[in-house]
């Protein structure tokens, strides 16, 4: 019985949860302008040198690893005297390390896109992406954005796109980059 209350009790707290947040987003959306490609501009340069950190982060735990697993003979040397010889000179070894850096800088914005709406760059420069459908967000829907964000590229269409100042990966993800207020950035308010 006990067990049948605290199930109802989160599911009831959870829908009460996601009604005053489409509430909220309600209000955020009617009220606030889309982003402009200036501020998207600044807030890219931003999140670009917090990316490079996380890979920079992401590379030389690897390459520990890579590393420390050579050193003790884990992986074979391959006839090389040192185990940066051998990550230099395979391309397996760098396509791993490539991978694994890439997992981590899509990790970085998937993960602020889902659980805020905001990238630390977006959150400096008062951008918050949102959903231009009835839909919730996705990680498939942020996957394909961030896919056909094209590294940045696909928002100079917010140059050519005056009117609705959307980008390539507003379009076709269906979301919309909203420049907040003040209050609307704080977190308190969502």
């Amino acid at each position: 019985m006990s067990v049948t209350l605290v199930y109802l009790s989160s599911y009831l707290l959870k829908n009460a949860t996601q009604a005053v947040d489409a509430a909220n987003r309600a209000s955020i959306s009617n009220t606030s302008p889309r982003a402009g490609f200036g501020r998207r501009l600044l807030a890219m340069i931003y999140d670009t040198l917090v990316a490079v950190a996380v890979g920079m982060c992401a590379a030389m735990v690897m390459i520990i690893v890579m590393v420390v697993l050579l050193k003790n003979e884990l992986l074979p040397l391959q006839g090389h005297a040192e185990p940066a010889a051998l990550i230099q000179s395979s391309w397996a070894y760098k396509l791993v390390i490539q991978l694994w850096v890439g997992t981590w800088i899509a990790g970085f914005f998937l993960w602020f896109w889902k659980k805020g709406g905001q990238t630390l760059g977006m959150r400096a420069w008062r951008l918050r992406i949102f959903s231009t459908t009835e839909t919730p967000m996705s990680w498939s829907r942020l996957i394909l954005r961030l896919v056909f964000s094209l590294g940045g590229i696909g928002t100079l269409l917010v140059l050519f796109d005056y009117k609705h100042k959307q980008s390539l990966q507003d379009r076709i993800a269906g979301t919309e980059v909203l420049q907040l207020s003040k209050h609307a950035n704080d977190h308190k308010s969502w």
